[in-house]
C-alpha cells in the first residue's frame, strides 16, 4: 500500500519534520536559557518572568490557533491543486491575525495589573513588581508573535519548514545576545530580558514577511494582491481557527489558573513549577514538531480527497512520532538531574521538587502525550474541530482544574497534586480522541465519502 500513495515520500517527511524539531528545540532551549539568565536575579525575578511568559504563551497559542485555520485551508487547497484559492488565503490570514493581536496588545497594556490579579490572585509583592515590568514591555511584541505565527503556518503548509527553522535560529541568537547585554552588561534586570525578547520577535516578523514575498513560493505576498477583505475565505479560516482558538485559549487559561493555585503555596513551589514547565517543554519537542507536520500532511491528504490516503498518512505520521518520542523521553528522563544543575541560584529544596515534577511529566508522557496532543491534529485537518474543542475545554475545567483543587486543597499535597491532575486530563483526552477517529465521523466534516 505504501507504494500506492506518493503525496509524501519518506524523504519529504524527513525534510518537513527535522527542521520543525530543530525549530522547536531552539524555541524551548532559548526559553530555558532566558530562565537560567533571569534566575541569577533571584527567585522573585524568575517567578515573575515565568508567570508573564505563561500569559504570553496563552495568548500566543490563540494566535497560532487562528494561524492553524489558515494553514489547514491553504494545505487543503494545495492538496486539491487549487493554487489560486490557496494564494487568496495568505493576505486574509494576516488581516485576521493583525486585527486580533493589536486589540489584545492594547488590552494588556491598559489593564496589565488587573489581568495579573484576575488570573493569579494576590502575588507576593516582589514577584508582582517583576511581573509588571516584564509584561508591559513584552505586550508590545504580541502582534509580532501573531504575524510571525501566521507566516510560519503558511510556510509549513508549503512544506518549507526549513525557512522558519533558519529564522528561529537567528532570532534566538538575537534574544540570547540581547539578554547577555541588557541583563548583565547594562544591568537592566527583568526589563533587559523583556526588551531582548521583544526585539527578537520583531526581527522574526520582519524577516519572515520578507521571505513570504518570494514569488517562487506556491504562496506569496505581492503588491498586485487585492487588499480588500474576502469574507468567504476569512469564514473558512475562522471555521477552524475559532474552535481551535477557544480550545487552546481555555486550555492555556486553565494552566494559568492552576499556576494561580500553585502561587498560594509560596515562592518555592512557584519557582519549582516554573523550572519543571521548562523541562517538560523540552520533553515535548519532537512530538510537538510531529504535530505541526501532521497538520500539513493530513491537510493536503484531505484536500486530495482519498480516504485510504488520509488514513495511510495519519498512521504513518503517528508511527514516526512514537519512534522519535519514546527514545527521546527515555533520554530526557535520564538527563533531568543534569539539566537542573544549570539553575545554580535556586535553593536545593526547590530543585528537588522541580525534579519530581519533571519526572512525573516525562514518565507518564512517554506514551500518553502524543495520543493526547498530536493525534487530534488529524481531526482538525479534516475540519473536525468542534469535538476536540469540547473535549479539551471540558477535560481542562473538570478533570485538570477540578482534580488539582480537590487534591491540593483537601489532601494538602501541594504542587505534586496539580501535576497528577494534569496526567488525569491527558488520559481523558487520549481515550476520547481515539474513539472519535475510530467512529469515522471526521469523514463527513472532511467531505470524504467512504
Amino acid at each position: 500500500m505504501s507504494e500506492k500513495f506518493t503525496l509524501y515520500s519518506n524523504r519529504d517527511l524527513r525534510l518537513l519534520i527535522i527542521p520543525l524539531i530543530v525549530e522547536q528545540m531552539l524555541f524551548v532551549t532559548v526559553g530555558m536559557a532566558d530562565n537560567v539568565m533571569v534566575a541569577f536575579l533571584g527567585e522573585a525575578s524568575v517567578s515573575g518572568v515565568n508567570i508573564v511568559d505563561m500569559l504570553n504563551y496563552f495568548l500566543g497559542n490563540i494566535f497560532f490557533a487562528l494561524a492553524t485555520g489558515g494553514a489547514v485551508v491553504s494545505a487543503q487547497f494545495l492538496g486539491a491543486k487549487k493554487i489560486k484559492e490557496a494564494r487568496g488565503s495568505v493576505l486574509q490570514l494576516l488581516y485576521v491575525s493583525l486585527a486580533f493581536s493589536l486589540t489584545v496588545m492594547l488590552i494588556c497594556e491598559l489593564f496589565s495589573k488587573g489581568i495579573l490579579k484576575l488570573i493569579y490572585g494576590t502575588l507576593p509583592p516582589e514577584v508582582e513588581v517583576e511581573a509588571l515590568k516584564y509584561m508591559r514591555i513584552t505586550a508590545v511584541s504580541l502582534p509580532f508573535i501573531a504575524v510571525y505565527g501566521s507566516c510560519a503556518a503558511l510556510f509549513r503548509s508549503m512544506n518549507l519548514s526549513k525557512v522558519t527553522m533558519y529564522i528561529s535560529l537567528f532570532s534566538n541568537l538575537v534574544n540570547i545576545l540581547g539578554n547577555a547585554l541588557l541583563i548583565f552588561g547594562l544591568g537592566w534586570g527583568v526589563s533587559g530580558a523583556a526588551y531582548a525578547t521583544t526585539l527578537a520577535r520583531l526581527f522574526s516578523m520582519l524577516v519572515i514577511l520578507k521571505m513570504l514575498c518570494n514569488k517562487r513560493n506556491p504562496l506569496y505576498l505581492s503588491r498586485e494582491d487585492k487588499v480588500s477583505v474576502d469574507w468567504t475565505t476569512i469564514r473558512k479560516i475562522l471555521f477552524i481557527g475559532i474552535p481551535s482558538g477557544i480550545e487552546n485559549g481555555i486550555f492555556q487559561f486553565g494552566r494559568l489558573l492552576v499556576v494561580g493555585l500553585i502561587a498560594t503555596f509560596g515562592i518555592r513551589e512557584l519557582a519549582a513549577n516554573s523550572v519543571a514547565v521548562q523541562l517538560g517543554s523540552i520533553h515535548c519537542i519532537p512530538a510537538g514538531a510531529c504535530g505541526l507536520a501532521l497538520i500539513t500532511v493530513a491537510g493536503q491528504a484531505v484536500g486530495a480527497g482519498i480516504e485510504a490516503q488520509v488514513r495511510f498518512y495519519i498512521k504513518k505520521m503517528m508511527t514516526w512520532c512514537y519512534m522519535i518520542h519514546v527514545p527521546w523521553s527515555i533520554l530526557h528522563l535520564c538527563c533531568i538531574p543534569l539539566m537542573l544543575k544549570f539553575y545554580t541560584n535556586l535553593e536545593p529544596e526547590t530543585l528537588h521538587l522541580a525534579c519530581i515534577l519533571a519526572m512525573i511529566h516525562t514518565g507518564f508522557g512517554l506514551f500518553i502525550w502524543p495520543a493526547s496532543f498530536v493525534f487530534p491534529n488529524c481531526l482538525r485537518s479534516a475540519n473536525d474541530v468542534k469535538l476536540p474543542m469540547i473535549v479539551s475545554v471540558s477535560s481542562m475545567l473538570i478533570v485538570r482544574i477540578g482534580t488539582a483543587y480537590l487534591l491540593a486543597r483537601h489532601l494538602n499535597s501541594g504542587c505534586i497534586a496539580v501535576w497528577i491532575a494534569m496526567i488525569c486530563d491527558w488520559i481523558v483526552r487520549m481515550v476520547v480522541f481515539i474513539w472519535r477517529y475510530r467512529s469515522n465521523a471526521w469523514l463527513k466534516t472532511a467531505n470524504i465519502s467512504k
